[in-house]
């Protein structure tokens, strides 16, 4: 039994983790933590865990505590990761790992020192319908791959307008952004699909200086962008073309086109209001809807029903590496290259040339 300690409790993680964990055998959430005592025992109490700290690095310290995972503002995943990986415990981490790439290295460079199991929460990596693409195109059913077109909307991030708890996210500094959490996981599911990134030319606009607080009648001032807008170059030679829309309402869905020298493979949205690396595709090769085996569906739940099945499959594969001594994918590793490939990104829009992933 792998007992599970969660660092930030409510919000996205009950809405995910706790529920994931919840549905899987050989998991068992055993703490939880937030900065306040009575949210913390809320939390407790509300899904039956039986610790419950105001501080990350008791948490970490307990002995009924294996796997600490961390779901908290990303400009505060840094100390709690550190905090885990003293004390010796495996660590999960939400995307993005850290504020920048930098930070993201160091994280990588300490978690693979400290010799612990270490993911990152870029579920669209464990999503069965990425991994189907992947391997349709791995096998050569469109023949070599050529190009590569996303489309997505990136819903509530990037609009004129923002929750009131997303307001602190408009400073580039939170590390919190349209850029760095949705492309971030839709580029690491086009990455799960086609291959990873190794040249960007981009356009970051952002037209918005200050945006509206929705409900309260003010404004914050903005410092992120409202638009994602890359063509790039795949370690295979296939060219890429990527557009992250943001708006102020539910997201409209997505689309994915990749064309090999003997066909297509397109991947669109059965539904509105979701992301493609929270639920099911529609798959069709050469026009042809293509229905995932059931292989490939591995967990307990229904992925038409949000997010929490693709975060069940990351739990499945942690423990596929505890138990058998290798990193899981995707790990603190993977994370820092996604997170070089947003660095070149920011760069490219910067200088307006081409930049290489370094």
């Amino acid at each position: 039994m792998i007992k599970v300690g969660i660092v930030g409790a409510s919000g996205w993680a009950g809405a995910s983790h706790l529920p994931a964990v919840a549905g899987l055998a050989g998991f068992e959430v055993t703490a939880v933590a937030t900065t306040n005592r009575a949210s913390a025992d809320k939390a407790a109490a509300a899904h039956g865990v039986p610790l419950a700290f105001t501080d990350a690095g008791a948490l970490a310290a307990h002995p009924d505590v294996d796997l600490v995972v961390v779901s908290v503002k990303a400009s505060e995943h840094a100390k709690v990761i550190r905090a885990a990986l003293a004390a010796g415990k495996h660590v999960l981490s939400e995307w993005p790992l850290g504020v920048d790439a930098a930070e993201a290295d160091d994280l990588a460079r300490a978690a693979g020192a400290a010799g612990v199991v270490h993911a990152v929460n870029l579920q669209g990596y464990r999503s069965p319908d990425a991994r189907y693409v992947a391997d349709l195109i791995a096998a050569g059913t469109i023949g070599r791959l050529e190009s590569a077109v996303l489309v997505a909307a990136g819903d509530p991030l990037g609009g004129d307008r923002i929750p009131p708890e997303l307001a602190w996210s408009t400073d580039p500094a939170a590390g919190t952004s349209l850029l760095t959490i949705m492309a971030g996981h839709f580029l690491a599911t086009l990455d799960r699909m086609a291959g990873r990134l190794v040249e960007v030319s981009a356009r970051l606009p952002r037209p918005h200086d200050h945006v509206e607080v929705t409900g309260t009648g003010r404004t914050v001032p903005n410092g992120v962008p409202a638009q994602v807008l890359l063509h790039g170059i795949l370690e295979n030679g296939a060219t890429a073309s990527v557009a992250v829309h943001g708006g102020a309402g539910s997201p409209d869905g997505f689309f994915v086109k990749l064309v090999g020298s003997e066909g297509v493979v397109t991947v669109t949205s059965p539904r509105s209001g979701t992301y493609m690396h929270w639920t099911d595709w529609d798959i069709r090769v050469n026009g042809e809807q293509a229905k995932v085996p059931d292989h490939y569906r591995t967990v307990p739940f229904d992925p038409a029903g949000g997010p929490v099945a693709n975060v069940a499959a990351v739990y499945q594969e942690i423990a596929r590496g505890i138990t058998e001594g290798r990193r899981p994918q995707p790990d603190f590793h993977t994370a820092a290259a996604h997170h070089r490939v947003l660095a070149a990104i920011e760069r490219a829009a910067e200088t307006g040339a081409a930049e290489k992933v370094r």
